[in-house]
């Protein structure tokens, strides 16, 4: 309770506007507008790709980048539709339709903000890398997949499925039905945003290439005769510049589990790439981010954009950048940004109407090429083997099936990895006769310790977690004659015990006692102390015999060990 009390919820606006000044807003209002302009080509494609008009697309940048920006934990981030979310949007219209999308983007909108209220924005932070670099090559993949038929001008011999390699078949059968007028505008579009950022960094090259592609065809259709481009508005029919009217969400039992996986893989992906933006921007700027207020911040802008018919909002890394690089230091920049788009919106949609498709399907070809990161894969496979089988696995069942089942599977791999390197880490040390108390330590003054016959010393070095607590077990089961008079347990180095490792120290307790062998436990930590005690298995050794140093271990252990073999000696000396 005192967690929903007590929010962290502190947005970047608030303190930004306490020392604000007019050179500040000069700043913002620059890169305000040139992120504005940056993102409404891809405000545009993004929607498109993801099988809701432009207009959708457009609404969704202005409302969920408002909220955003101005609620938020990140001075600069810059939020709206990325291309992370296309196939996931994609498939949830194509099972459950636009309503089911709705209902879907407002429960992740839920998800995102209680995990923020549960302060969990820091423990987002350790998805392991590989599952990133895994799941954004795989989507990268499979937009790239997505936009062959408008790239191509392809004439589909049948629908495409929705699975990727069932797609590919129908492209390969298809592909006698190349429109070479629209693959070379494609082309010419792709050429145009590659090359030209060489020539001026502030000119967006996707806009660039929507304007001089647009006026070209127009141009070619209008005095050539030129036929067969398809545009926006033959695809979708004359948009205008309506803002979108609320439309309230109905809700009941059976739609809320239908649809929670689908807000689950929302929620969860939107987190990843929101918190991953924000700790770019950080590295940049020097700032430093409120995770959970970025979470609570992008769980309201998913509640309110989905009223509005919108698509899943999150941080925008190309956009966040963009903002940073034209001098946005403040969430204010993050609001002209959406107001420009909303004047767009307002007295400039029918232009869009004469946009190619070819030409947007180049912007989401060179999207897709930039969130491949082929570079990282590349440099990742000299990285540890299960770090390589953690990235191939998480990419492929993306592409294959899709990014829920890809983040569960993925992340149950990375787990069983982890817990591979911790067991294999934890070591387990035997010492009989003789102990160097400073053996593996720094400690340069070094004291040897006699041991008693029938004294045996098992330093346990590392997590006593179910793994390690098996590999214990395992050397505890020796042959009878081998078997000391007492053991001391060496925990100096064991830093957690969990409930599997408590349960086979008491086994090993009760085990031990009844083949007359004493316990001494030695070096416990506090924490591992009070696990210790809360499971009540101090109660089943005397107190001298849990000591906080092995020289006190190894005294209480020589006495029991020197005083069972007085009884042995008084045992045979009576038969």
């Amino acid at each position: 309770m005192s967690i929903i009390s007590k929010p962290d919820f502190h947005p970047a606006m608030f303190s930004a506007l306490r020392n604000y000044s007019m050179d500040k807003f000069r700043a913002d209002l620059v890169a305000g507008i040139v992120v504005g302009i940056v993102a409404l080509p891809l405000a545009i494609a993004f929607g498109i790709a993801s099988g809701v008009n432009p207009a959708t697309g457009l609404a969704t940048a202005i409302i969920g980048g408002f909220i955003v920006s101005a609620l938020g934990g990140n001075s600069v981030q810059i939020g709206g539709p990325t291309g992370a979310f296309i196939i996931i949007i994609y498939n949830i219209i194509q099972m459950y339709g636009l309503t089911g999308l709705a209902i879907a983007t407002f429960m992740a909108g839920c998800i995102l903000m209680l995990m923020g209220l549960c302060r969990l924005g820091t423990v987002i932070k350790f998805i392991p890398y590989p599952i990133v670099v895994g799941f954004t090559a795989g989507i990268a993949l499979t937009i790239f997949s997505t936009q062959i038929p408008d790239f191509l001008g392809l004439t589909l011999t049948e629908a495409a499925p929705a699975d990727f390699i069932g797609k590919w078949k129908v492209y390969i059968s298809s592909m006698g039905s190349v429109n070479w007028i629209t693959a070379a505008v494609s082309i010419v579009s792709l050429a145009i945003i590659i090359f030209t950022p060489k020539i001026s960094k502030r000119i967006p090259g996707s806009l660039m290439a929507i304007v001089l592609v647009t006026l070209a065809v127009w141009v070619m259709k209008e005095y050539f005769g030129v036929t067969g481009i398809t545009t926006i508005g033959d695809r979708f029919g004359d948009i205008k510049g309506e803002f979108p009217s609320p439309v309230p969400l109905k809700f009941n039992m059976e739609t809320v589990n239908m649809l929670l996986p689908s807000a689950f893989t929302i929620a969860m992906l939107g987190a990843i790439e929101s918190l991953l933006s924000a700790t770019v921007a950080d590295g940049v700027t020097g700032a430093r981010t409120n995770s959970n207020t970025e979470l609570i911040g992008q769980g309201i802008a998913n509640m309110v954009v989905p009223v509005f018919g919108g698509i899943p909002v999150t941080g925008a890394i190309a956009r966040t950048m963009t903002n940073i690089t034209n001098g946005g230091r403040t969430p204010v920049a993050g609001l002209i940004h959406a107001v420009v788009l909303l004047a767009i919106f307002l007295f400039a949609m029918p232009l869009i109407n004469f946009v190619p498709m070819a030409c947007l399907a180049a912007v989401l070809v060179m999207v897709s090429y930039n969130m491949s990161g082929w570079r990282t894969v590349a440099g990742m496979s000299n990285n540890p083997k299960g770090d390589v089988w953690v990235l191939a696995v998480t990419f492929l069942l993306t592409v294959i099936f899709d990014l829920t089942i890809a983040i569960e599977i993925g992340m149950l791999l990375a787990v069983v990895v982890f817990l591979r390197r911790v067991t294999e880490n934890t070591t387990i040390r035997v010492y009989g006769e003789q102990l160097d108390v400073a053996a593996d330590s720094e400690m340069r003054s070094h004291e040897v310790l006699d041991l008693a016959r029938g004294v045996a010393v098992y330093e346990i070095d590392g997590p006593f977690f179910f793994g390690a607590a098996t590999k214990f077990d395992e050397m505890m089961r020796v042959a009878p004659h081998e078997q000391p008079l007492v053991r001391i347990i060496r925990m100096r180095r064991v830093p957690f015990i969990d409930s599997t490792g408590l349960h086979n120290l008491q086994i090993l307790i009760e085990s031990s006692q009844r083949s007359g062998i004493e316990i001494v436990l030695s070096g416990v930590r506090d924490n591992v102390r009070d696990a210790i005690h809360r499971s009540h298995i101090d109660a089943l050794l005397p107190r001298e015999n849990i000591c906080d140093h092995i020289s006190k271990a190894v005294v209480v252990a020589n006495r029991l060990a020197e005083k069972r073999a007085e009884m042995a000696v008084e045992s045979l000396s009576a038969m």
